[in-house]
């Protein structure tokens, strides 16, 4: 089903679990992949992309179309990767050490990555990063969205995404060559 066609089905009413069927099959694993790469954890990035699509069946009726579906989505992952990472620095309450060897222990112990792989690296020094500017590096780097996109997901000018992704991309480069 094409964006338009899946909106459809879902305000027509009967056809709403089909619709979120397809809209799933479609972009979960973008999704899933966007937010673990956010909020690191493989538990938790379910978790979030639960969130997520429990928002999206609340709202999509309420979609005006003003950006893409795919933006919609990105925006509203996003978000609730934030809100989640907000919660969890405030309930670890942790000194900024321990929080950085927290996720480097839940990297070393994630399947996916491997510490001797460069991946792992950028994964580590990623982390290390505000949260608007992993946020961009993730969505640019990974993704590999324009940046016009990324400012309609991210409500941000094009301007300050350039240089957001630029700062991100000193900082990693810092961080890689320091170790």
């Amino acid at each position: 089903m094409t964006e338009q066609e899946i909106i459809k089905a879902f305000k027509t009413g009967g056809s709403k679990e089909k619709a979120l069927a397809a809209l799933m099959d479609t972009y979960q694993q973008k999704l899933y992949w966007h937010i673990r790469r956010l909020v690191v954890n493989h538990e938790d990035a379910n978790d979030v992309l639960q969130q997520v699509f429990i928002k999206v069946w609340k709202n999509l009726e309420k979609f005006r179309g003003e950006s893409g579906l795919y933006t919609w989505l990105y925006r509203i992952a996003s978000n609730e990767s934030f809100t989640f990472l907000r919660k969890e620095k405030k309930r670890r309450s942790l000194s900024l050490d321990n929080e950085d060897m927290d996720l480097s222990n839940q990297l070393k112990a994630d399947q996916y990555f491997s510490a001797n792989e460069m991946e792992w690296k950028l994964q580590v020094a990623m982390q290390k990063l505000p949260e608007k500017q992993k946020a961009v590096f993730a969505l640019r780097y990974y993704d590999e969205m324009p940046y016009s996109k990324i400012s309609e997901v991210l409500e941000t000018s094009e301007g300050a995404l350039k240089a957001s992704y630029h700062h991100a991309v000193k900082k990693i480069q810092q961080m890689l060559t320091a170790d």
